[in-house]
């Protein structure tokens, strides 16, 4: 269990969750089920105000099934959406230097019946797990 606390922790509900990024560098967010599906990502600030889409989807993983091998893709120009039609997995790394000033909370959002996980990673400050701060 070193590598909770110490590098990343783990949110495994987290669609259409604003995840608390002020502890942590970056977040790769892992939407399930994606066939179909467009994924939307948005910010806001620590206090619930200023929701916008953030336009920094450029490039994003993808897997055709569960364990199949990762594919990379890329859009002509950033987006805060991403269209999966024929993958199962999709998941998108969003770097803190990404998001806007004074913004904090990032959330990635389904259309339809994904689920989506948030792998917060680079912890600023590393703790043990009992120590870790509230992600939502």
């Amino acid at each position: 269990m070193a590598i909770i606390g110490k590098d990343i922790t783990v949110l495994l509900v987290a669609d259409d969750v604003y995840i608390d990024l002020r502890n942590y560098r970056d977040i790769t967010l892992v939407g399930i089920d994606a066939a179909g599906e467009t994924w939307t990502l948005t910010e806001r600030k620590a206090g619930g105000t200023g929701a916008q889409g953030l336009a920094t989807i450029e490039r994003y993983l993808v897997q055709a099934t569960n364990g199949a091998a990762w594919q990379e893709l890329t859009q002509a120009a950033a987006s805060t959406v991403v269209t999966t039609s024929a993958q199962d997995v999709v998941a998108i790394h969003v770097d803190h230097i990404e998001m806007s000033e004074g913004y904090t909370h990032l959330k990635l959002t389904s259309t339809s019946t994904g689920a989506v996980f948030a792998i917060p990673h680079n912890l600023r400050y590393p703790r043990t797990p009992a120590n870790l701060p509230a992600l939502v």
